[in-house]
């Protein structure tokens, strides 16, 4: 990810984990998803470096994240994302590869419409969920929603990229930078330009000093970024997609998409459709 982005921030005054999390510990937030240009990108970070701290550990700032998704045979979790359901569950697991740490997460949203993210640290991804990741994954259903969680999930996409992690040195606010987007399911592979970005702001209110300066810059969020939604209709797993085409468009996967969509539209067979996919897990 070297770049001039990348070089920008190279200059910031590093943070350490243990510090990071004692600043903006985040579980609960308000977030805002930006899909931004390179040179763009370049002039909001230009007013960052007063303000935030960037991850570092061991001399590294870009880490590397590897993402496995579930969801049923029907795909309803996606489904019930695309038609705005407030009661509705994702459920992934994260690995830091760079660290060798795996991470169940769980996110859902509560009453007021806020992300909640629970997690489990585990062993590795797993195609198939284990019991103990499965009462996880109910027992958090039932936390937020007091009813069990009934699907039965399977992993169906694998998304890969490199991200940056900022957080303000007045505590309370981070931000992640990625890039280098790679999403992998079915056999089908399908990645976002490497001089885009997805912007993702985390703070209480959802109107921090990030968002601030990207509105100073005219960039305002884009609407429904979900990279495991955009993943899917952009590996032909899904039917309909238009309410994720604003950020498909940005990432220069509609074209990929709409394809992959007529394709099944007229029942011709894709690759691996049918089969079991073979997904990309970390080591």
């Amino acid at each position: 990810m070297k770049n001039h982005v990348a070089d920008r921030i190279d200059t910031f005054s590093a943070i350490s984990l243990d510090e990071l999390n004692g600043k903006a510990e985040m579980l609960a937030r308000i977030d805002n998803k930006y899909i931004m240009p390179g040179d763009k990108l370049k002039r909001a970070i230009e007013s960052f470096g007063d303000m935030f701290d960037v991850l570092d550990i061991g001399g590294t700032r870009a880490f590397e994240y590897s993402t496995l998704y579930y969801d049923d045979e029907e795909r309803r979790g996606y489904y019930d994302h695309h038609q705005r359901k407030r009661k509705r569950l994702k459920a992934r697991i994260r690995s830091y590869v760079d660290a060798n740490l795996h991470f169940l997460e769980v996110k859902l949203n509560d009453r007021r419409s806020t992300t909640l993210k629970k997690r489990l640290r585990i062993a590795g991804p797993m195609k198939v969920l284990d019991e103990q990741c499965f009462d996880f994954i109910d027992a958090c259903h039932r936390e937020v929603y007091d009813e069990a969680f009934r699907k039965q999930l399977q992993g169906v996409i694998t998304i890969d990229y490199k991200r940056y992690t900022l957080v303000a040195k007045e505590g309370g606010e981070r931000m992640t930078i990625d890039c280098q987007l790679e999403f992998n399911g079915f056999g089908r592979v399908a990645n976002a330009p490497a001089e885009t970005y997805i912007v993702e702001t985390k703070s209480a209110r959802g109107n921090g000093i990030a968002d601030k300066i990207f509105r100073t810059l005219h960039a305002q969020p884009t609407k429904r970024v979900s990279k495991y939604c955009i993943g899917l209709a952009a590996t032909g797993q899904v039917l309909r997609h238009n309410g994720f085409l604003p950020a498909l468009r940005k990432l220069q996967l509609d074209d990929v998409a709409n394809q992959r969509l007529v394709a099944q539209t007229l029942l011709v067979p894709l690759p691996n459709m049918h089969v079991t996919p073979e997904l990309q897990v970390a080591a």
